[in-house]
């Protein structure tokens, strides 16, 4: 008999000034089974203080005191975690968190992911390119662990031009980079087949699923972040930067895709929006 789950992702940033502002209010209203946290930005105890007893959570800090930081939370127990990625020296601490859970005898592993903001020209950059590199590898060996895998969160690349509002002007800009948009054709391209990617160069493609676009189809957005400044939220002039990306055998069970948008601009608790998804596990 199939499960349903419904699985919320959100760049918090900064989970207890969130609460602050009225998180903890939209979680009660909205059913979540497992929820994908990141840019915590807090300790393993304020995460668990905050979201109350009736949530098991798994939670990985930056390096950095205050930065970035992913957490996994269920109303479940877990099976496993995992947080290693990319080689040795690199340094990928509360950045990507994978979390085995057991669905009516069903592995499925969500992993939060929060991608690197990056900057042209800068370590930034290198940095970012040394974590979607990372991820390349990773994805493959996911669909093997377990058919009924999902990788979730901020993973700070608009991929097509349907993805950002001013996509014009941010050709050259971190986020929109012809280089960074290739490694997202790769992620969707047909797996293991020739790939066109939009850097010119053909790839191998590794078979995932951008839940997301399949969902909402071939329109602008649904936009998940829009800057601070200005108007750029009442005119929604957003980017669509937080994922579902997901195992062709799990994207095959949605039942229902939402971004949580604010109603107003003062109702905001985070710049970002929750992308929360219903799935149905066989």
């Amino acid at each position: 008999m199939a499960t349903p789950l419904r699985v919320a992702s959100v760049n918090v940033n900064g989970i207890r000034a969130a609460y602050r502002k009225g998180m903890g209010d939209w979680l009660a209203t909205r059913d979540v089974d497992v929820l994908a946290l990141q840019e915590v930005r807090a300790s393993t105890d304020d995460v668990t203080g905050l979201l109350g007893p009736e949530w098991t959570v798994l939670h990985d800090a930056a390096t950095a005191k205050g930065r970035a930081g992913v957490a996994v939370a269920a109303r479940r127990e877990f099976a496993a975690h995992r947080t290693a990625l990319g080689p040795d020296d690199f340094d990928s601490a509360g950045r990507w968190l994978e979390a085995d859970l057991d669905v009516g005898g069903t592995t499925l592993t969500v992993v939060s992911c929060y991608v690197h903001s990056g900057e042209v020209d800068t370590p930034k950059q290198v940095e970012k390119y040394t974590f979607l590199d990372a991820m390349t590898e990773r994805l493959p060996q996911l669909a093997a662990h377990t058919p009924y895998a999902l990788v979730v969160g901020d993973l700070n690349v608009g991929h097509r031009e349907l993805d950002i509002k001013n996509w014009k002007g941010n050709r050259k800009n971190a986020g929109f980079l012809l280089e960074e948009r290739a490694y997202f054709d790769r992620f969707f391209g047909a797996l293991d087949a020739p790939v066109a990617c939009v850097d010119g160069v053909e790839r191998s493609g590794l078979g995932w699923v951008d839940v997301g676009r399949v969902q909402a189809g071939e329109v602008p957005g649904p936009y998940t972040w829009w800057s601070q400044r200005g108007q750029a939220f009442d005119t929604d002039t957003g980017w669509r930067i937080d994922y579902h990306v997901a195992t062709p055998a799990l994207a095959a069970t949605v039942q229902s895709y939402t971004v949580d948008r604010a109603a107003a601009y003062d109702q905001r608790w985070s710049d970002h929006a929750p992308v929360v998804v219903d799935y149905l596990i066989p």
